[in-house]
């Protein structure tokens, strides 16, 4: 069965037809020509398909696109204002956070969605005080961006490109 949905992408409004089983992934890339999500392990467990869906970082790969009729997805490409580079994508690659790329816009999503989670006083598992406002510490870094895997091992870079974007000095 075929459902009418409207995304707003990046910015921009887009209306299409898809099968009611399509996923928010494969309706981005697939039928919107979208290739900043990728398609890694199409189970939800690498985050190289996460986007930020409704400004909260989501495994597109999960996501059916008509639950998210009249969504606002924002993709790595969508996150430069002005042909500026977001912070987050700015610390990646002052920190060189990124070898083949592959992962690299879910990464960047992940990465954003985190800070905004730390500015929001959202614990993770490893915030120490539950009571006090998370600190960018390499372990809540590392902690929070663990649902995103890089292939390459860049993670070395990765942890300090966040705390960078996030206003912490190493």
């Amino acid at each position: 069965m075929d459902a009418e949905i409207s995304l707003t992408v990046d910015g921009e409004p887009r209306r299409l037809t898809v099968d009611t089983r399509t996923t928010l992934l494969d309706a981005l890339r697939e039928r919107l020509g979208n290739p900043s999500p990728k398609k890694g392990c199409d189970h939800g467990q690498c985050g190289a398909c996460t986007v930020l869906l409704d400004g909260d970082r989501a495994l597109s790969c999960l996501a059916l696109a008509v639950a998210h009729d009249g969504a606002e997805i924002t993709t790595a490409d969508g996150l430069a204002v002005g042909g500026e580079l977001h912070p987050v994508q700015q610390a990646f690659v002052d920190r060189d956070a990124f070898q083949c790329g592959y992962c690299t816009p879910g990464q960047i999503c992940s990465a954003v969605g985190v800070l905004d989670e730390v500015r929001r006083g959202w614990p993770s598992a490893a915030t120490p005080d539950l009571g006090a406002e998370p600190e960018l510490s390499h372990a809540e870094v590392a902690e929070r961006m663990s649902g995103n895997l890089c292939r390459c091992a860049a993670y070395v870079n990765i942890v300090p490109a966040v705390q960078q974007a996030g206003g912490v000095t190493a």
